[in-house]
């Protein structure tokens, strides 16, 4: 009788309350999707100065520190009538293998311009090897800040997320030294500006707006999950199903 064991727990939870949601593009609900964290590496960028000069330079440093292997990148002399972008030399060719990308951020880290950057962008799927190589054209953003949107990828929440870009840049210090955390030590984007950094540790208790983390970690309306604005079970203020704190 073993194997009805493992019925009964079937048959179980088909009266339990459902976990899954239904977040697909089709769905006009905008509460659909789960809140998107703050740093959460997605598909890249390749950004522009407000000035609409491109800010990759071409020196290849963010393939060679790449542990994947899937960024090929080629520099060419800028044209002295019409340069691309404000150095020497920019990026003539720039390509991401989205097959082999394992999103660690390290490109990020080693750009010494803050060219190339992730998005909170992840909902894309390809049904080639064709469409998961991303190429300069499909990278590079547009005069609004962002990048050109392919048919296989979800914007559905990118008014949300497009402002969340380079997050991660903006939350460390520079040469790791604390005492500059909280300054901006990064250029302006083209369609952003100079976007403000994260106060992280260096800001006073109550400064920091949690209301994002919270809504992530509250899962509201899931089985054991609470209210947004709830405080944490085991924290001042909390109370249980009775009402009791």
């Amino acid at each position: 009788m073993g194997y009805l064991d493992g019925f009964r727990v079937t048959f179980k939870k088909l009266f339990e309350e459902r976990l899954t949601r239904d977040y697909s593009k089709h769905n006009p609900d905008p509460d659909a999707k789960a809140p998107t964290a703050l740093r959460r590496h997605g598909r890249h960028v390749l950004n522009r100065y407000e000035d609409g000069m491109e800010k990759c330079i071409g020196c290849e440093l963010c393939a060679g520190v790449c542990p994947a292997r899937c960024i090929y990148v080629r520099g060419a002399d800028n044209p002295p009538d019409d340069p691309v972008s404000p150095g020497e030399r920019y990026g003539y060719i720039y390509e991401i293998n989205y097959l082999r990308c394992i999103h660690c951020d390290m490109c990020v880290e080693a750009c010494p311009t803050e060219a190339i950057t992730e998005t909170k962008l992840f909902e894309f799927s390809f049904t080639s090897r064709e469409d998961a190589i991303y190429t300069k054209a499909e990278l590079v953003v547009g005069d609004d800040g962002k990048p050109r949107q392919l048919p296989w990828e979800d914007w559905s929440d990118i008014d949300r997320v497009a402002p969340m870009t380079s997050a991660w840049m903006r939350a460390t210090a520079p040469s790791g030294d604390a005492d500059f955390v909280g300054r901006v030590a990064w250029s302006g984007e083209l369609g952003f500006g100079v976007k403000e950094p994260e106060r992280g540790q260096s800001a006073e208790e109550g400064e920091v707006d949690t209301g994002e983390a919270d809504a992530i970690f509250a899962h509201p309306g899931e089985p054991g999950g609470r209210a947004a604005h709830d405080p944490p079970p085991g924290s001042e203020g909390h109370r249980d199903a009775g009402g009791s704190a």
